[in-house]
């Protein structure tokens, strides 16, 4: 009876320890699932990662915003199929232009646009919001110096194969009699008065503009201890080609703008400005700013889709982009040859600069 008793209870610690070992087992394999699980919903998660439903490029509007559409509009493929070659699956590249380069620096800091093609000086106005990836490279100009005669005396002005990382703004004196009367003294070698800047009717672009406003406004400031803000007649003309027609009818004597501008709009000055002669005998050169950092392709610190590995992605995309035959066409727009991964230290100077123009106001 005993014996049965101990045998009962035998079995029934295997039963018991059996059923702890089965249970074990079982809470085993349920961490294991569990743990699978979250793997592979891990992996997906890394995965769908790369898909992006919209990258959002705009332009600053240093060109006709029209044009700056139409040539671009090959951009949209080729980024996505370099970004594809990175892993990254987009579904759909949007492309605008800014309604002014102030508008493109505060999307870009909202979040509301992803890459954006700027000027250095756009760039560190926004820094906050904004990181430069990339800077363009440009053909070299003919005549590189910093005394208007030179540039005068050595027109036109043509491309050179030499690559550089800068670029100059001009100030530019057209047709008029007042205009006219500027060149003569700068061809003589005389020296121009801060009275005889301000009789001037002027057309500049904006605040943020590198060529447009900023480096010829330190110009005045470094020769006459004054700036654009200072002019008593300068408009703010919403485009480059918008200054140019009106130097060519006389609204404005002159105006400001990067150093190779004379070349882009060389046909259109006769053809559609009104121009009377070739633009190099028409528009004479009156100053020369110090050297401008070359625009940047930088992107938004506050897009949520914009990681590290994304900023890598797009730096391999476009330098791709700027060495094929399709590409250049499209970054010809701004007169880009290709980029190089920029360097923020790089721009300490423009944000020098930046500084010493508010100063000045």
């Amino acid at each position: 009876m005993k014996l049965n008793k101990v045998f009962s209870l035998g079995m029934s610690l295997v039963a018991a320890l059996a059923f702890t070992a089965c249970g074990n087992n079982e809470a085993k394999d349920t961490k294991d699932s569990t743990n699978e699980t979250e793997s592979t919903q891990t992996a997906e998660t890394t995965e769908t990662s790369k898909d992006i439903d919209k990258l959002t490029v705009q332009f600053v509007p240093s060109r006709e915003p029209d044009e700056i559409i139409t040539v671009t509009e090959p951009l949209k493929d080729m980024l996505k199929d370099e970004l594809a070659k990175e892993g990254y699956n987009v579904e759909n590249v949007d492309i605008s232009v800014g309604t002014s380069y102030e508008a493109t620096g505060e999307a870009m800091s909202a979040g509301t646009v992803d890459v954006g093609f700027i000027p250095g000086g756009t760039y560190v106005t926004y820094d906050d919001g904004v990181d430069v990836i990339l800077t363009a490279t440009r053909d070299g100009l003919s005549v590189e110096s910093d005394d208007p005669k030179e540039w005068n005396d050595n027109a036109p002005i043509k491309n050179i194969d030499d690559q550089v990382t800068f670029y100059r703004a001009l100030v530019l004196a057209g047709p008029s009699e007042k205009g006219k009367a500027l060149a003569k003294k700068v061809n003589n070698a005389e020296e121009l008065t801060w009275e005889e800047l301000d009789d001037l009717n002027w057309a500049v672009m904006g605040p943020t503009s590198s060529a447009g406003y900023l480096y010829p406004s330190l110009w005045m400031k470094n020769k006459f201890d004054h700036s654009i803000s200072d002019l008593s007649n300068a408009v703010q003309a919403d485009s480059y080609a918008s200054s140019f027609s009106r130097l060519a009818t006389g609204q404005v004597d002159a105006l400001v703008t990067y150093a190779d501008a004379r070349m882009d709009y060389a046909d259109q000055w006769q053809s559609e400005f009104g121009g009377k002669n070739d633009i190099f005998d028409d528009v004479q050169v009156i100053g020369v700013t110090d050297k401008i950092m070359n625009d940047t392709i930088s992107v938004s610190k506050t897009s949520e889709k914009m990681t590290p590995e994304l900023i890598e992605a797009l730096q391999n995309a476009f330098i791709n982009i700027g060495k094929t035959s399709e590409g250049k066409e499209v970054i010809a727009i701004y007169t880009h040859k290709g980029y190089e991964k920029a360097n923020p230290d790089d721009y300490e100077a423009e944000r020098e600069a930046q500084k010493m123009a508010r100063d000045a106001n």
